[in-house]
């Protein structure tokens, strides 16, 4: 009887606590709020200037929010739309173009197929001069979007520059819907493939529309894509978890600061799919639901992780509304896998003098288990059962990227060939890139690498020191040589900028599913997770923990690897 008592006390005092703890941060906010007020109010009538009170609030927010996270944000009426766009919803009223801007002109990307502006013929390459009369000159991308979007029915008139002349095409807007499955498909060997780009609203249905689908077929194995997904609806993911898990099964447990805001999510039913072998691709933007979905599967050994380690995003926003229609997203909580740990990377409750955010040091990285009992980490992301490591695009491509030179021979080379071979096998001949080649003389696509900009500053430091004499031939020397590896870098990473030319033009004929398709030729995270599914034995040997698949991601492997991937 006195254990009880002595508990119900200290429950009785832990209550007591943090109501006064809840009571004077009310104090704290009240007062602050009555400084700011007076404040605001004092500078926007006494300042010797004319002052813009919406401008003077909106810094103050803004300032306030940039020493917590990037996810807190606040969002005003005026981006409320485009908001739900990006994080709720996957439909609005528009015509179905993607578009960009060039050296301030504004040009049509991409168009998506079936939608209007695809129906009408407008093309990659178009210039949109103005938009419903309006000119589209020194918009604000966010300004060129509300021009574009309407209610569905509604009609817009575009001027557009096609090859220097000019037209005028009208166009119905229609409701424009992205799926967040953006491709799903077999194999040639009879494995069922789904692509997940994004956890908005009814992606689970989604997933589970696609998987029932494939399922009839009686694939001997199933692929879930996360690679290029940035996350969303933390509900959507457990949805997504329960297709495979089975009923009353802890997925992911939020914890905030606030206890109403500490959630622990189970699965609600009986799972489509409790059977087939499953991997799950994931990359460095794999990032929150999609972290949340993929350290799931791995923690209850249900899926294999192929690919390199996730963005870990291990936050938890959730939107608050705000008087005049604005709104306030805020992170309530971080979550944590079903064997308790939480992948969050960035340590924004500490910084550097700098103010730069810390990341969690490997080395102080938890050890956790899974339900078979191999060992998983904390912090920094999903580390995959199966490190498939892909090398970053070299500096000579990212230079052609961004100055839009694959978009340019893309869209002629459309215009010169009515049709290619179908995207799963087509390739540019050594012709067609010789061709690619010769179209970027006199093309300024110029770069200044890493090596030369420590050559640079090499060269500094010896001036400073006064021995630039004594390295200069050295440092000539070697910039010369950087100089005459330059001139043969399209030659020397081929591969690399005629696959990234491929996919550019293979969407002007096959539109969005086919970049996914044609890529599939060289996807080696693909071909990793295909043989997995085809090697039954090593698919059991890693999801019990065998040898060397008793650890995933030990901080001293990564670390080791870190080193070598930096040196590289």
């Amino acid at each position: 009887m006195k254990i009880y008592k002595i508990a119900a006390a200290a429950i009785l005092i832990s209550f007591a606590s943090l109501t006064w703890s809840f009571k004077e941060d009310l104090f704290q906010v009240s007062k602050n709020l009555d400084i700011f007020a007076s404040l605001y109010k004092e500078i926007n009538i006494n300042y010797v200037e004319e002052t813009n009170p919406s401008s003077l609030m909106r810094t103050s927010i803004d300032a306030m929010l940039d020493n917590l996270d990037p996810y807190t944000e606040y969002v005003p009426e005026s981006e409320v739309e485009d908001y739900k766009l990006k994080y709720v919803s996957t439909q609005y009223g528009g015509i179905g173009a993607s578009t960009i801007f060039i050296e301030g002109k504004l040009f049509v990307n991409e168009v998506n197929e079936g939608y209007p502006a695809d129906k009408q013929g407008i093309k990659p390459g178009d210039q949109l001069v103005k938009i419903n009369g309006n000119e589209v000159r020194g918009k604000e991308r966010v300004q060129v979007s509300q021009l574009l979007r309407g209610p569905k029915g509604s009609a817009v008139e575009l001027l557009i520059i096609r090859e220097g002349a000019l037209l005028t095409k009208t166009l119905v807007r229609d409701e424009i819907k992205q799926p967040n499955v953006s491709y799903s498909g077999m194999t040639a060997d009879n494995i069922a493939y789904i692509r997940l780009d994004k956890f908005l609203e009814n992606s689970a249905q989604e997933v589970k529309d696609a998987a029932t689908t494939l399922g009839k077929q009686e694939p001997k194995g199933m692929i879930l894509d996360l690679r290029y997904n940035g996350g969303g609806i933390l509900q959507e993911a457990v949805k997504i978890v329960n297709i495979f898990v089975d009923k009353d099964i802890l997925i992911v447990t939020q914890k905030g600061r606030n206890p109403q805001k500490t959630i622990s999510y189970k699965t609600l039913s009986q799972p489509l799919f409790p059977q087939i072998p499953l991997v799950v691709l994931i990359g460095g933007s794999s990032a929150s639901a999609s972290e949340i979905v993929a350290g799931a599967l791995q923690d209850l050994d249900r899926a294999i992780i192929v690919g390199q380690r996730s963005y870990g995003k291990g936050l938890v926003q959730q939107t608050f509304n705000l008087p005049y229609n604005s709104l306030v997203k805020v992170t309530v909580a971080k979550y944590f896998t079903p064997s308790g740990r939480c992948i969050q990377a960035l340590d924004y409750a500490h910084k550097d003098a700098n103010g730069k955010t810390l990341k969690f040091a490997d080395s102080l990285m938890r050890k956790f288990n899974t339900k078979a009992g191999r060992n998983v980490y904390d912090g920094n992301g999903i580390y995959p059962d199966v490190l498939v490591n892909t090398p970053k695009f070299n500096p000579i491509t990212i230079s052609l990227v961004n100055k839009y030179l694959f978009f340019d021979y893309a869209n002629n080379f459309k215009k010169n060939n009515k049709v290619i071979a179908p995207a799963a096998s087509f390739q540019l001949t050594d012709n067609d890139y010789t061709a690619f080649v010769n179209s970027l003389a006199g093309k300024d696509y110029s770069y200044v690498s890493r090596t030369e900009r420590l050559l640079a500053d090499l060269r500094t430091e010896a001036e400073k020191e006064n021995k630039l004499t004594a390295v200069k031939t050295d440092l000539d020397d070697l910039k010369s040589k950087m100089l005459g590896a330059k001139k043969t870098e399209l030659t020397t990473y081929k591969a690399e900028i005629k696959r990234v030319l491929e996919t550019q033009i293979v969407s002007r004929y096959y539109y969005d599913k086919g970049k996914v398709t044609q890529g599939f030729q060289y996807d080696k995270e693909l071909n990793a997770a295909k043989s997995l599914l085809n090697d039954s034995g090593k698919m059991l040997a890693i999801l019990k923990g065998e040898g060397e698949y008793k650890t995933i991601g030990s901080p001293v492997k990564t670390i080791a690897a870190a080193v070598e991937d930096n040196n590289q």
